[in-house]
């Protein structure tokens, strides 16, 4: 082989040697163009908790949310003053309980002897319309022992406040009275009582039984 062969290099090897160069160049091309199409990638900014303001955050609140001595001692105070003036108002219903209780009751026990008193009035009222003169001694002194039984009755209801109410002649009151019946033309005032039918009894203040009464009426 002659030297200007060992020089010169081959057409064919010359055409591979540009082959690799072109690739080697488009391959950096795409990486290049690669690299500029991908986004950009931002390193997140990683935010530190500010623990120690939020600890002092909530110290405050649990200082305002808790109550101080002085607001417990007040509601400690108004709920003993609640439960003094409780006590009071049991205490005084109890005493107005009891003095009702002395005062009114024995009122059952006098309703009912109400019929007895009634009973020994008929009688008595009875023997009233009779001449006196001609009953015989037996008769007069079984009337005086009625009457005096009638006495003793009234006088014992009597020292339990039990009174009689026999309104004859009074203004006509619904409280106390009963009205039986209305009679025109009697010369008296509308509203008179001109008749006791049956009469009333009171206890104290509270009434056991209403007077039954008549009443004038207008004409």
């Amino acid at each position: 082989m002659t030297e200007d062969e060992k020089t010169e290099p081959t057409e064919e090897t010359g055409a591979a040697t540009d082959t690799a160069a072109d690739s080697t160049a488009a391959q950096a091309q795409t990486e290049a163009k690669a690299d500029a199409e991908a986004p950009e990638t931002e390193t997140p900014e990683i935010e530190t908790p500010e623990t120690e303001t939020a600890t002092e955050q909530k110290d405050g609140q649990d200082a305002e949310a808790a109550p101080s001595v002085e607001d417990r001692l007040a509601e400690t105070n108004d709920q003993l003053l609640r439960a003094l003036a409780e006590l009071e108002n049991t205490r005084r219903r109890a005493d107005r309980d009891r003095a009702e209780a002395l005062k009114y009751g024995a009122a059952s026990f006098a309703r009912d002897m109400l019929g007895v008193a009634d009973n020994l009035q008929r009688a008595l009222n009875a023997v009233a319309e009779l001449d006196q003169d001609t009953l015989p001694d037996a008769a007069k002194s079984l009337l005086e022992g009625v009457a005096a039984t009638e006495r003793d009755l009234i006088a014992s209801m009597g020292r339990h406040k039990v009174i009689p109410v026999s309104p004859m002649g009074e203004k006509f009151d619904a409280n106390i009275h009963e009205a039986m019946f209305e009679a025109p033309g009697t010369g008296q005032p509308a509203g008179t009582i001109i008749e006791v039918i049956e009469t009333g009894y009171m206890m104290d203040e509270r009434l056991l039984r209403p007077a039954k009464v008549g009443i004038a009426k207008d004409e």
